[in-house]
């Protein structure tokens, strides 16, 4: 995570997987097509976050990133507020073997995201669920879940969907959070 202490007006601008920042009016964006946009708040501290928390960031820890980044801005991870926005859902997420192993051998535990896959070697992946365990982990306890899946909610943008149908492309999602 990248504290951010203005707008960049440089060129090539970072690509980081998660912002905080403690500016008042600057809004923060984290665009997706699958991926867990989480957003962050601290009320009291007046410290805010945005990651984009795909299965790669997710278990690498762009979540305990940004928790940490807040805090070095003056947050309390115990006063914390996460609000996991759409994402690909576990009806909608099939996964191979390879994949389901690569969560298996970082911790045993996380076999309790998977479920069976209607195609042999296939399992489905519970991103959310995971993102949920892992701000727990963490500390923040107050977290708020939206439940919306992108691949089967036509009114959102979906990487995998548009793969699925063979589309040219896939828009993206901006989730974004700003101190008032």
């Amino acid at each position: 995570a990248v504290a951010a202490p203005a707008p960049w007006h440089v060129r090539p601008r970072p690509k980081p997987g998660a912002l905080v920042a403690n500016i008042e009016g600057w809004p923060l964006g984290v665009p997706t097509a699958d991926c867990g946009p989480i957003l962050f708040v601290d009320p009291n501290a007046r410290v805010i976050g945005g990651a984009h928390a795909g299965w790669k960031g997710a278990l690498t820890g762009v979540l305990e990133s940004t928790i940490d980044a807040m805090e070095k801005l003056g947050a309390d991870r115990t006063g914390i507020v996460a609000a996991i926005g759409p994402l690909i859902r576990q009806e909608s997420y099939e996964v191979g073997n390879e994949f389901v192993e690569r969560f298996i051998d970082a911790d045993a535990e996380n076999g309790k995201f998977f479920l069976p896959g209607d195609r042999e070697g296939h399992a489905m992946f519970d991103l959310a669920g995971f993102i949920r365990m892992r701000l727990e982990n963490s500390g923040v306890l107050m977290i708020d879940d939206l439940g919306i899946d992108t691949y089967a909610d036509e009114r959102f943008f979906s990487y995998r969907r548009s793969v699925h149908r063979k589309e040219a492309d896939y828009g993206r999602l901006v989730h974004a959070i700003a101190l008032e």
